[in-house]
């Protein structure tokens, strides 16, 4: 592979127009076949085949008020009550107007028989269905309805809104957080090359691969289902790995410039050197964030490929567009320089054995069992709280302060009890004659009795007569534990129970009976996805270095880095350490999705270090045939620019954490603290310490090694020294 890819890099940096050209024909190309293609981000959140899907599908197919979609609507007033005459005439008038609206197909008065009020009368809960599924809708819905409720406001009348089709106005969005990460990385990227053009190239190629990304990601939401959360996901991802991914090549391109080479060579053994860890890197984050779609479920798979395809569109970029801004560049690639030092790249690789790093490296060998046992140990004590993992998902209370949703919240927590907001919908198909009226009257009577639920409602019957559908209120908030067991007791206890051999007729559904669904999907397919990836990554490992034992120690390691993430991920949020310092005001559940993403990304981008330390490290090896050595230059060679690339990692990722959504900050943080580890304990640490000990039993393996010592054939004449360098 390296001489492909000396020949790609030689070859776009004689001829730069023209790859530049082509990558903007591609882009335009693109993004026009994602205009006619009409892809678009969705907010379908179905897990098919769980026992809350089939209760949504059933209560739509046999109940006709039932909407494919639907908002709740909470009404309060600090006077008299909503039934005081001018006051029940307003809701009467504006549940008229929510009636009219597009796409809904009904509109509940809540005052009416049967509708759900306060026992004060001060409070009351309507629903708005729309016949149009979520996926249809847009945020105008929401839009409209708040136009609407300005009539009961004027009046003095609280309104607020909740529910699938209210948070589709709500959706987060980056709100300028990828600038704020750009700048961070720039300024690191000024310390680490001492130039503002070095600094801007790798800025350059990850804003590029994220356009063309972007434009792969509309076509692929023409087929998939990609939900609106998938894009900040990919940038963030796109931003910190494109710039990771460029910054090596870089690297390598000014060392071989300052070693006298011509430019188009210097980018074409660049590309075989750096662009060589860039391929293998890039194809396990590749490899590893499709391993998503081994789950089934739909918005996680579209989530990952989202993912998958911006990665791979920075890691084309890195690979192609860049040397072709290089081959332009020449040595201006150092100019308008900061400070008098030289580039440390200008040292030359003979330097890299003698450095900072590589004394480090020598003090690890020395002490590697002592390095070893320390790194353990702090890796230990960050995993610890990952026992206590609890999946669930952040809910209405967990929105912003000012939202309509947290209003609705804490209105109804206040009217009717924190189980008003954590209802489950039972749907039972019936069996004929008074046999399955009995069964729909024992179900009620056995749950009524249960000592954690409030209120049960009366039995709706379909219009055949052949379906029930009825309400049960927990007494506890949806994230309380309490309620998940109450789920699991209706299914497997109160339902097998009182309907006997048809229990598998009956259906429980609601948000927090999917929430549960969700989770325990995720942890089903959790084992089966982690399988993939840990094979997925071995075979690339494997294939690059042709030492099984290396992949499995790089595999271990990386597992390690992940866990001790996941456990500080528990201590933010589940325990609550510091969540005033990332704007959340109580603990919440890890996201059930959270987790298998996490895994799937850090796994990929944990490679990016693994790889490009172990290149040089067996570039070393292969010449002197010193593994003590090859650690020390290795280290010495890569360090610098391995913690170079995590610190801008960790700024891009950490940049998104005060974003609103609680998923996004979940993922942030997730990210950020995974890269640390994996750079400060298991890279600089824990590697260097399991080689030493490993020694030449490390590289033990079968057949010829992928070469990743620098390109043999010979150099034209260097290019002679420009004057003007800034």
């Amino acid at each position: 592979m390296d001489s492909v890819l000396n020949r790609v890099g030689r070859t776009a940096a004689r001829r730069p127009w023209l790859t530049i050209g082509s990558w903007i024909l591609a882009i335009v190309a693109l993004f026009a076949v994602a205009g006619a293609a009409g892809g678009e981000f969705v907010n379908d959140y179905n897990v098919p085949g769980t026992n809350s899907q089939k209760a949504v599908d059933r209560a739509i197919e046999r109940f006709p008020d039932m909407g494919a979609a639907s908002a709740d609507v909470v009404w309060h007033t600090d006077s008299g009550t909503l039934r005081d005459p001018d006051k029940q005439a307003v809701v009467k008038s504006v549940t008229a107007a929510f009636a009219g609206q597009p796409d809904v197909r009904s509109a509940a008065d809540p005052l009416a028989e049967g509708g759900q009020v306060s026992d004060d009368g001060r409070t009351a809960i309507g629903q708005v269905q729309y016949d149009k599924k979520l996926r249809k809708l847009t945020e105008e819905a929401t839009t409209r309805l708040q136009g609407a409720a300005e009539e009961a406001r004027r009046a003095g009348l609280e309104v607020s809104f909740r529910g699938q089709v209210v948070d589709l106005s709500s959706q987060s969005e980056t709100s300028g957080a990828e600038f704020v990460g750009l700048v961070a990385a720039l300024v690191i990227l000024l310390i680490a090359f001492g130039s503002f053009v070095a600094a801007g190239l790798p800025i350059l190629v990850a804003i590029t691969g994220l356009v063309l990304g972007t434009a792969g990601v509309l076509i692929a939401g023409a087929g998939l289902s990609i939900p609106t959360i998938a894009p900040i996901v990919a940038v963030m991802l796109g931003l910190g790995a494109g710039i990771d991914y460029a910054l090596f090549v870089v690297t390598r391109f000014r060392e071989q410039l300052a070693a006298g080479v011509h430019k188009h060579e210097a980018a074409g053994r660049a590309l075989a050197t750096a662009g060589h860890a860039v391929v293998f890197a890039g194809a396990t984050v590749v490899a590893a964030i499709l391993g998503l779609l081994l789950t089934g479920i739909p918005f996680i798979g579209g989530m990952g490929v989202a993912a998958a395809l911006t990665v791979a569109a920075t890691m084309l970029s890195a690979l192609t567009l860049l040397p072709a801004v290089l081959g332009l560049l020449g040595h201006r690639v150092n100019s308008l320089r900061i400070g008098r030092r030289r580039p440390a790249e200008a040292a030359g690789p003979a330097d890299s054995a003698n450095n900072r790093w590589a004394r480090w490296a020598d003090r690890v060998a020395k002490n590697r069992y002592a390095y070893s046992a320390l790194a353990l140990v702090v890796i230990a004590v960050l995993t610890v709280p990952l026992f206590s993992l609890r999946l669930g998902a952040p809910d209405d209370s967990n929105a912003p302060k000012n939202s309509t949703q947290r209003h609705a919240y804490e209105t109804v927590a206040a009217a009717f009890g924190p189980g008003w907001n954590a209802p489950l919908m039972i749907v039972a198909d019936l069996q004929p004659g008074a046999e399955g009226d009995q069964a729909v009257e024992r179900l009620r009577g056995t749950l009524s009795a249960d000592g954690e639920v409030a209120t049960v409602t009366p039995a709706v019957l379909s219009t055949a007569g052949r379906t029930a559908m009825l309400t049960v209120v927990p007494k506890h908030r949806p994230q309380d534990p309490a309620v998940s067991d109450l789920l699991h007791r209706i299914r497997e206890d109160v339902a097998p129970a009182v309907f006997g051999a048809h229990s598998k007729d009956v259906y429980v559904g609601g948000t927090t009976a999917y929430n549960t669904d969700l989770s325990d999907t995720v942890g089903d397919r959790l084992p089966w996805m982690v399988a993939a990836v840990l094979a997925a990554a071995a075979v690339l490992l494997v294939a690059m270095f042709r030492a099984p034992l290396v992949a499995l120690k790089a595999a271990a390691m990386t597992t390690l880095s992940i866990g001790a993430a996941f456990g500080v991920l528990v201590a933010v949020f589940q325990w609550g350490w510091g969540l005033s310092l990332i704007g959340l005001k109580e603990p919440v559940p890890i996201m059930a999705m959270v987790p298998m993403l996490l895994f799937a990304v850090l796994f990929g981008l944990s490679m990016d270090y693994e790889v490009f330390m172990l290149s040089a490290v067996k570039e070393e090896y292969d010449s002197t045939g010193d593994p003590a050595r090859a650690i020390r230059a290795g280290l010495g060679s890569t360090a610098r620019v391995i913690t170079a690339a995590a610190a801008i990692m960790t700024v891009v990722f950490l940049s998104f954490v005060p974003m609103t959504d609680t998923v996004i900050k979940m993922i942030g943080i997730g990210l950020a603290v995974s890269v640390i580890v994996d750079v400060t304990v298991i890279r600089l640490v824990l590697a260097p310490a399991v080689m030493s000990i490993l020694g030449h039993a490390a590289w033990r393996g079968f057949g010829r090694p992928a070469a990743t010592a620098l390109p043999t054939s010979p150099a034209p004449a260097a290019e002679p020294q420009r004057t003007t360098v800034g």
